[in-house]
């Protein structure tokens, strides 16, 4: 027995990859084009339905890809918002270096911006209100560090992977499971052990719907620990839900009415987009998972634009794709205005405002060296809440 799942060291030496990659790679250098370059890009021609835009994300992983490589790499800034037609990624060189690469290249780029994608959409949605991503136990282990990055990144104030600590320096969120209250037999117990062992710095969250009434239990979490609970969440499986906005509407008056006004509400357990709308303005934050961790796929290509047979490079695409190296541009105070345009064209002036837009793709890799400093994951999911929050709410999918 073993764990199917792929190493480093074939990653990093182009194994993980498709058949018919390693085919082209061998007729390639076979016939004597080991000298022919390339210009690839990564683009979306279009977005799941209901969507407007999407976050890039996994840029890092793909940098560590391709580092080393006889390439140079282009790309827009990790967690920029984007639309379709959009070039977010550019690697030029041999192809018969970057061909065996394409797979796990858009592997890593799609995952993780599908990922953060639904992530931003759900933490636009959830305003104000607390969003932990919960969704590791839909994912193979493997994963888990990837899956906490790109939804983190995406806007979720927090996440549950224990390896979140060590791999991103974040410290992971979580409550307590209905197996520790079935353990304990007793509600209060459970919830008094988990006080008294946890250390101070984790919130007192009692899960409130083992046993009985999800208002019952919230009022006996609430006599139990008194000032020292932080809140109260209900995960209630499906089959015993009923209207899970009038359950949290009675927790809620149940609380205020014997003085527990401050004790916050978390609702888990099957939230997407439209419960988000549902319960927002009367809870205080959700734990979501599938929803998150199987989002809609963002189709994300890559394809030659340029080529270059050793006479200069010439633009060049397969049907239905645009030939030739792009820029894009942005308007620095209207971030859904963006113009594409041929490289090293004029940067356009916004409609909008008259302002001179900016160049987003940048330049991250030159002949195989990392030439740019990458932001921390803090910085990224900063520059995606600033940008989500000045566009309107996405309408729920």
């Amino acid at each position: 027995m073993k764990y199917y799942m792929t190493s480093e060291k074939e990653i990093d030496e182009g194994e993980a990859t498709d058949v018919y990659f390693v085919r082209t790679k061998e007729i390639v250098e076979k016939k004597g084009l080991r000298h022919v370059k390339v210009k690839m890009e990564l683009h979306s021609y279009s977005l799941p339905k209901g969507y407007e835009w999407a976050v890039f994300a996994g840029l890092e992983e793909a940098l560590k890809l391709l580092e080393g490589k006889p390439v140079d790499v282009w790309a827009i800034p990790e967690g920029t918002l984007f639309k379709p037609y959009m070039p977010i990624m550019r690697v030029e060189g041999p192809y018969n270096v970057i061909s065996i690469y394409e797979t796990a290249l858009l592997g890593i780029i799609r995952h993780a911006t599908s990922i953060a994608t639904k992530a931003a959409r759900i933490k636009r949605l959830a305003g104000d209100r607390i969003v932990l991503f919960f969704g590791l136990r839909a994912l193979h282990p493997a994963i888990y560090p990837m899956a906490d990055r790109a939804a983190y990144l995406g806007g979720c104030d927090g996440v549950s992977g224990w390896l979140s600590r060590k791999y991103l320096g974040i410290e992971p969120k979580g409550t307590m499971p209905h197996a520790l209250i079935i353990v304990f037999g007793d509600q209060k117990a459970a919830w008094k052990a988990f006080d008294e062992i946890m250390p101070e710095n984790v919130p007192r969250i009692a899960l409130c719907d083992t046993f009985y009434d999800e208002r019952l239990e919230a009022l006996m979490a609430a006599e139990t620990l008194r000032d020292r609970l932080f809140g109260v969440r209900f995960d209630t499986p499906s089959s015993r839900r009923g209207n899970m906005r009038k359950i949290a509407l009675e927790a809620k008056w149940t609380l205020e009415l014997h003085g527990y006004k401050d004790v916050k509400i978390f609702i888990s357990g099957g939230i997407g987009e439209k419960e988000i709308l549902e319960l927002r303005d009367i809870v205080n934050g959700f734990g979501v998972g599938t929803s998150i961790a199987f989002p809609k796929s963002i189709d994300i290509s890559m394809d030659i634009v340029e080529i270059d047979r050793g006479e200069g490079w010439k633009p060049i695409a397969k049907r239905g794709k645009m030939p030739g190296a792009k820029q894009v541009y942005r308007c620095p105070n209207h971030i859904d205005e963006v113009s594409i345009r041929i490289w090293n064209s004029e940067p356009p002036i916004c409609s909008k405002c008259g302002s001179l837009m900016k160049p987003l793709m940048e330049k991250f890799i030159e002949g195989g060296k990392l030439i740019k400093k990458l932001p921390g994951i803090n910085d990224i999911r900063e520059y995606v809440l600033n940008q989500i929050f000045k566009l309107p709410e996405p309408r729920p999918v």
